[in-house]
């Protein structure tokens, strides 16, 4: 029996933010668009896309709709629902509650994930302490649901990889890990962390992990992130699940940037699959 690619590959819906935010695309056609525009079997969600409509309006039609098209749903990035690490218990309890409705939505899609922030202020360790706190919080409410709540390197003390792998450690939850991505490592306008440390580090915690694109050179090679170094440590990790297209440049249409970015993906897996032993 032939083994299947070492990883596969999913949509990130930001990728197509600009169709979606000035109309051209409905938020609740994405999964059409994934499979017939794009070729891609499988997507990830942004909550602010469907977060004016209560989850029995949108939930239903997107399940309808990934069947229809055999999509499988992966996970819900989550934005701009409070810090769950604020400094104010008070104030992270409000965060987690508010949280809820996008694991009941994620677990009602047949998702594996949601992707939530480790925002919070103060000392470094004081803020490793309040984000482990507020995502311990989540994750206990989502376990039985068997959602996993995943953190991404999105800024702040976030796109430290080995600060926010403390964090996760601190958590100590199997259902808690990491969705790293190639591009989110700018700590403040002042400092940049290295990309492919802070993902070799944050590998060990991942449950998905996000290609990020911004622009290409003539050969198609991604200009800010080296994929094949990227693509190596994810693979020598021991990860063996999604890689999500996160296309974010300008300089191409939306859809020609998912195209180059999937063929890149594409190439780099031929020639970093691991070679079967005999």
């Amino acid at each position: 029996m032939t083994p299947g690619p070492w990883f596969q590959i999913s949509l990130a819906q930001w990728s197509l933010h600009r169709a979606l935010r000035d109309g051209t695309l409905d938020p609740l056609d994405f999964p059409a668009a994934a499979r017939v525009t794009h070729g891609i079997d499988a997507i990830e969600y942004v909550n602010s896309f469907y977060r004016a409509q209560p989850n029995e309006a949108f939930v239903p039609a997107l399940r309808q709709r990934t069947g229809d098209h055999g999509v499988r749903n992966l996970l819900i990035m989550v934005d701009g629902e409070g810090a769950l690490g604020a400094p104010d218990e008070a104030a992270r309890v409000r965060a987690v509650n508010a949280h809820h409705r996008w694991v009941d939505a994620a677990a009602a899609l047949g998702c594996h994930s949601i992707r939530v922030n480790a925002q919070s202020a103060g000392t470094p360790a004081e803020q490793r302490d309040r984000a482990a706190d507020g995502l311990r919080r989540l994750v206990e409410y989502a376990a039985p649901s068997q959602i996993n709540v995943i953190v991404e390197n999105h800024g702040g003390l976030s796109s430290n990889g080995a600060w926010l792998a403390s964090v996760l450690t601190q958590v100590d939850h199997p259902r808690c890990g990491s969705l790293p991505d190639f591009g989110n490592f700018r700590i403040d306008a002042d400092t940049e962390y290295d990309r492919y440390r802070g993902v070799r580090e944050l590998m060990p915690f991942a449950k998905a992990v996000s290609a990020k694109s911004h622009a290409f050179d003539a050969d198609g090679n991604e200009t800010r992130t080296d994929y094949r170094r990227m693509m190596t440590i994810v693979r020598d990790a021991g990860y063996r699940g999604y890689v999500g297209v996160e296309y974010e440049g300008s300089g191409l249409s939306e859809t020609d940037g998912i195209r180059v970015t999937k063929e890149l993906l594409e190439r780099v897996r031929a020639e970093l699959t691991p070679v079967s032993s005999p």
